[in-house]
Order: C-alpha cells, then sequence, then structure tokens
C-alpha cells in the first residue's frame, strides 16, 4: 500500500526504518498513552518491523504503515489498523513530538481510514483513547469519529478513563 497525501507518503514499512521506528517510540507521550510501543533499543524496533513486514497482505493485522514527509523523507510516525477481537478493528496512530501539533495525525488517518476500511472489508473503526489524551481525540473528531462511550474501562493492561468512538464509512 502507498497512499499520498498533500504532505505525507504512507507506506509499508522496511528494515531501513528501524532507527527512527526506535527513535520515535521514545517520546514521553508513547511512554504514557501506549507503552507497549515503546522500543528500548534498535534491535528491539527490528524485531517488530519483521512482524509488522509479515502481517502485509493478510487481513489478521496489525496492519501498521509508515508516515513519511515529501518534504524531508524522514519517517514521522506510523498509522495502524488493529483488530480488537469480535471482527472490530481499531485505528492507532503516532507522530514523532517533533511534528505533533502540525495536522499530520490527521492528514494521515483521514487519507488511511478509507482505503484501509476497503481492504480489510469493513465499514466500522474504532477509536479507543485515554481521556486525557485531548489531541488524540482532538484527531479522532476531525476525522469523523463520533464518541460513544466516556468513563471507565479497560486500556493496556489496567482500567483508566478512556474514551470509545466509532466512524462509519
Amino acid at each position: 500500500m502507498k497512499i499520498e497525501t498533500e504532505r505525507l507518503i504512507i507506506t509499508e514499512m522496511t528494515m531501513d526504518m528501524a532507527m527512527d521506528v526506535h527513535k520515535n517510540s521514545l517520546d514521553e507521550d508513547v511512554r504514557k498513552f501506549v507503552p507497549d510501543e515503546v522500543f528500548e533499543t534498535l534491535e528491539d524496533a527490528q524485531e517488530i518491523i519483521r512482524f509488522i513486514m509479515a502481517q502485509y497482505g493478510t487481513a489478521d493485522g496489525p496492519l501498521i504503515y509508515a508516515l513519511i514527509t515529501k518534504e524531508t523523507g524522514r519517517n514521522i510516525g506510523y498509522v495502524q489498523l488493529v483488530p480488537i477481537g469480535e471482527g472490530k478493528w481499531e485505528i492507532g496512530y503516532h507522530v514523532a513530538k517533533a511534528y505533533t501539533g502540525k495536522g499530520y495525525a490527521t492528514e494521515a488517518v483521514k487519507a488511511f481510514l478509507p482505503v484501509i476500511s476497503e481492504q480489510v472489508g469493513i465499514t466500522e473503526v474504532y477509536g479507543i483513547r485515554l481521556l486525557e489524551n485531548a489531541a488524540s481525540g482532538r484527531v479522532l473528531e476531525k476525522c469523523g469519529f463520533e464518541p460513544y462511550f466516556t468513563g471507565e474501562g479497560p486500556y493496556h493492561d489496567g482500567i483508566f478513563s478512556i474514551c470509545r468512538s466509532v466512524w462509519k464509512k
């Protein structure tokens, strides 16, 4: 898959992206909001990229794609579709700290959703975030996700204040 937006190329991960994946995963937002996506070493990043690459061409997921800026050619994060059970899928995304607040996540999710939902054959995608992650909430809202639950719920091995939203094709 390759999707081009005004400022981004959304493409399959490759092994040469390992250092960027490693470095992009180390910021405080990843540690706070998605701690299972922190790759402490280059070897950890290489291992996860091998796993990600093996998922391409399957309907199993997770389906994770790199965000590359057209301006610099740098890998600045990812966008993903992850199975959450019962035939449901969740959107995920991360933009490296140096690039946040510039609309990259919104641009990526808006372009990714119609393509990936068609590829997987689904008409709904869920967005689940910690309630305190207001930036993620703004991205979901701008991309057409409608909140349907706010309260205590499961999130990454614990119970937290969360918000669940859904996007419908």
